[in-house]
C-alpha cells in the first residue's frame, strides 16, 4: 500500500534536493527584492526554538554599507598578518562585494537562560536553513560563507553585537551565474540507525 502525502509534498521534497549550496562569488544580481526578502527571512521564524527565545537574528548588509564590511576584512587580514601587503588587502576587501543579498547570522546566547547553548545553535542552524529552503523556492541560489574574520573585534563593532552575541556566517542570496552539478549524497543506511 502506497502512502498518501499532502498535495505539494513531493514538488517540495524535489526543490529541496536541487538546492545547492553556491560561493558568494558565483551569486550575482539579480537577487530578491524586499518582498521577497521578507519572505525569506519570515521563513527563518519557523525554526524550532525551545524556551521561545529566538536565540538568533539576522543583519542586513546593504550595498552602499559593503565598503564598510570591506574595510573590516581588510583590517582582519592586516591583524592576522602585518606584512600582508596590498593584494592580500584588496582582495579581502574585494569580498564584501560578493553576493547582491548578504546578511549577517548572528547567535544570541543570552545568559541566565536553563537553554544550553548548543540547542540555541540548532535553532539558527534550522532558522538558516529555513531561509535556504525559501530562497530555493522563490527561485534564487544561496550560500554561506564564513572564516577567521567572523571573530574579529572589529566585525563585533560595525554589526554592533552585544557581550551574548556571536556572528556565526553570512548568507548570500542571489542568482547563480554557472548551473552546479548535484553532488553525491550519502544512502540514508550510511546516517539512519534504529536502537
Amino acid at each position: 500500500m502506497q502512502t498518501e502525502y499532502p498535495a505539494g509534498a513531493d514538488d517540495f521534497l524535489t526543490i529541496l534536493a536541487a538546492r545547492r549550496n553556491y560561493t558568494l562569488r558565483r551569486l550575482v544580481a539579480p537577487g530578491p527584492d524586499d518582498a521577497a526578502l521578507l519572505r525569506i527571512v519570515e521563513a527563518g521564524a519557523q525554526a524550532p526554538d525551545h524556551g521561545l527565545l529566538r536565540p538568533w537574528r539576522f543583519i542586513l548588509i546593504p550595498q552602499h554599507k559593503r565598503h564598510l564590511l570591506g574595510d573590516v576584512f581588510a583590517a582582519a587580514v592586516l591583524a592576522r598578518d602585518p606584512a600582508c601587503g596590498d593584494e592580500a588587502l584588496a582582495t579581502a576587501h574585494d569580498k564584501a562585494l560578493r553576493a547582491p543579498c548578504l546578511l549577517v547570522a548572528v547567535l544570541r546566547d543570552e545568559p541566565g537562560t536553563i537553554i544550553p547553548t548548543h540547542e540555541k545553535l540548532v535553532s539558527l542552524g534550522c532558522a538558516i536553513q529555513n531561509m535556504l529552503v525559501a530562497a530555493q523556492l522563490l527561485g534564487f541560489a544561496s550560500g554561506l560563507a564564513s572564516g577567521a574574520a567572523m571573530d574579529f573585534a572589529g566585525m563585533r563593532t560595525l554589526l554592533g553585537l552585544e557581550a551574548h552575541e556571536r556572528a556565526i556566517c553570512f548568507i548570500g542570496v542571489g542568482t547563480a551565474s554557472t548551473v552546479k552539478a548535484p553532488r553525491v549524497r550519502p544512502d540514508v543506511s550510511q546516517f539512519l540507525s534504529s536502537l
